[in-house]
């Protein structure tokens, strides 16, 4: 879209004087300010296309480069080489221009602009720095138990807490503070620099109140000005069932207090699994291993499973062979996202005795010579196949 020319955009002549050019932008940034019109993007845009006009037309060295070579002697347009409208974001504005309003961005009750760095005059804290306190980071220790439940856990923590004797402000007697002389509370000072463009404008951070806005006459004798002192708050937080060795749980608002009133950090909760002396964990599933002897696997038997609330009982069929797997459903661990529970997986494996007495020996001895335990290559084949089909199901 083609760009409109600068004085069209203000409604003044090329013979307007500063003042006219000044007059004329304030006119045009009040009638399509964003707190006047609220949503309107077509406002919006003519805001902006204002100001870019303005910081054209305002400064001596542009407006002659415009005069005489219209865009093209703005280094391709856009108001002086990439810093045009398109590009400029509301904060830009404001902070370019805050002092066409006597250092004001939003609107005031007398209808101009009053306080500088947002939209409205509720925005006045807009550009003021705001302390956050520190994030705190503990570990918590859960068993296959807590894991399986969902566990409410208690934790006492050392900490920055606000500060009572103040409330948080870090003024003696918890008197409110005093407004900084220097930004007015913007918290924000404008910078002049002269470039090789002209004069430049740039917001930066106010050096009396460090961006706060806000100066401390008198300090807090308990906290020395700070809003904050050490002490401990104990935090009981809900674990979710399911978590797993590693993850963080994030409790907004659980971590340091922020000086001078600001805003606390958070607590960074570490999952860490304690090893269970019976069962191991394999994502939601888990895992038991029982040794048998060889007349359970031939004759069969009953066995005691453990779960992570009780034990169950299962039957061990006969002619069950060593390392085969029990699959007990739904008596793993729950889905952290709800997505149901794993398995119980039992492996079945083979005890074999290092001794065996003289009579134990002459039974084995039989039953070695008994058909029924002798393993022809069929057999043998057949065991083989089901053991390597097993490995990769």
């Amino acid at each position: 879209m083609e760009k409109r020319n600068y004085y069209e955009v203000l409604g003044v002549s090329k013979s307007a004087s500063d003042a006219e050019i000044k007059k004329a932008y304030r006119q045009m940034a009040l009638k399509y300010h964003p707190d006047r019109n609220p949503g309107n993007k077509e406002a919006e845009e003519k805001f902006k296309e204002a100001a870019e006009a303005y910081q054209i037309l305002s400064n001596p060295e542009k407006k002659q480069r415009y005069d005489q070579y219209g865009d093209a002697g703005l280094n391709g347009g856009g108001a002086g080489g990439g810093f045009g409208g398109q590009n400029m974001s509301m904060d830009d504005i404001f902070s370019m221009f805050g002092d066409v309003f006597g250092g004001g961005g939003g609107f005031g009750s007398g209808g101009g602009f009053s306080s500088f760095g947002g939209f409205g005059g509720s925005s006045r804290s807009q550009g003021r720095h705001v302390h956050r306190g520190s994030d705190l980071r503990v570990k918590v220790t859960l068993t296959l138990k807590d894991i399986s439940n969902g566990v409410e856990k208690k934790l006492k923590l050392k900490k920055y807490i606000s500060c009572n004797t103040c409330n948080g402000t870090g003024a003696k007697g918890g008197a409110r503070n005093t407004q900084c002389p220097t930004c007015h509370g913007s918290g924000r000072v404008m910078r002049v620099t002269n470039t090789l463009l002209g004069r430049m404008q740039t917001a930066t951070v106010c050096p009396t109140c460090g961006g706060e806005g806000t100066i401390i006459k008198n300090k807090c004798p308990i906290c020395n000005g700070e809003g904050v002192v050490r002490g401990e708050e104990v935090v009981t937080i809900k674990i979710p069932a399911g978590v797993a060795e590693g993850m963080q749980l994030n409790v907004a608002g659980k971590g340091n207090a922020g000086r001078h009133g600001g805003i606390n950090g958070d607590l960074l909760v570490v999952i860490k699994e304690e090893d269970d002396p019976q069962l191991i964990r394999d994502d939601n599933n888990l895992i038991y291993n029982i040794f048998l002897n060889l007349p359970d696997f031939i004759l069969g038997t009953t066995v005691e499973i453990p779960t992570v609330d009780s034990k169950v009982k299962v039957k061990i069929e006969a002619g069950t062979e060593p390392e085969k797997i029990l699959r007990l459903k739904g008596k793993g661990l729950p889905d952290v996202n709800g997505y149901g529970r794993g398995d119980l997986l039992v492996r079945v494996h083979a005890w074999v005795p290092k001794k065996v007495s003289s009579d134990e020996k002459k039974m084995l001895e039989k039953l070695q010579e008994s058909p029924n335990f002798k393993v022809g290559p069929e057999s043998g084949n057949r065991n083989l196949f089901r053991k390597m089909k097993n490995m990769f199901e």
